[in-house]
């Protein structure tokens, strides 16, 4: 089963997705939040697979929660789902560690492949998404160079040589955790393995005072 946490602020829509979730044999949506504050902390109590995270939201605003979700919580993948799909918030909610991004008019079969897709490791993006990042362009360094801490600090102990056993036990991570975690790293600095990642963090990464 993936289990699965939706936040929205708006209780039609949170209702539609509750129908549309709950009608798949191998979902189970375990929370439904209407805020940030709230989706952290059904997070926090089921350990979903998946969280749906509008951007909009009162108290906690989506980007915020993401960037704290993906930091405190690495193996849960983490989709914006929105209704704006301008260039700058797409950036934004990647840059804080999104795996995916896609607007609320998809198709619903889009929305559910997407789900599964992000749970095997993929970067679901609405064809609309997708198509506007190519043509603009949009700030790719500017996603790349987003990093959280614990981001740059698995970087450069790639750079020196460790493993991702050695990299858990100095951060306090499972090596599974590292393993999620650094492939979604790797995703966001469009480094194929662990070379292209040591090389992007040589050429990247301001060195330690």
């Amino acid at each position: 089963m993936i289990r699965i946490v939706l936040a929205d602020d708006h209780s039609l829509i949170r209702s539609s997705l509750t129908r549309l979730l709950s009608a798949e044999p191998d979902f189970e949506l375990v929370g439904a939040a209407s805020d940030g504050r709230q989706a952290l902390e059904l997070v926090k109590e089921h350990s979903p697979d998946v969280v749906l995270m509008d951007l909009h939201m009162p108290n906690v605003d989506g980007v915020t929660a993401i960037g704290q979700l993906t930091e405190m919580y690495p193996d849960v993948a983490v989709i914006a789902l929105s209704a704006f799909e301008e260039p700058s918030q797409v950036t934004s909610a990647l840059a804080a560690g999104a795996q995916g991004y896609l607007v609320k008019d998809v198709e619903p079969a889009v929305l559910l492949a997407g789900i599964r897709a992000a749970v095997k490791g993929g970067a679901p993006l609405s064809p609309s998404v997708a198509a506007q990042l190519i043509r603009n362009g949009v700030a790719r360094q500017s996603i790349d160079q987003a990093l959280t801490e614990r981001d740059r600090k698995i970087l450069r102990m790639i750079v020196e040589g460790r493993n991702n056993q050695e990299i858990g036990e100095e951060l306090g991570m499972s090596k599974t955790s590292v393993t999620s975690h650094c492939g979604r790293l790797f995703k966001r600095i469009n480094a194929a393995d662990r070379t292209q990642a040591a090389v992007w963090a040589t050429r990247n990464l301001p060195p330690i005072a």
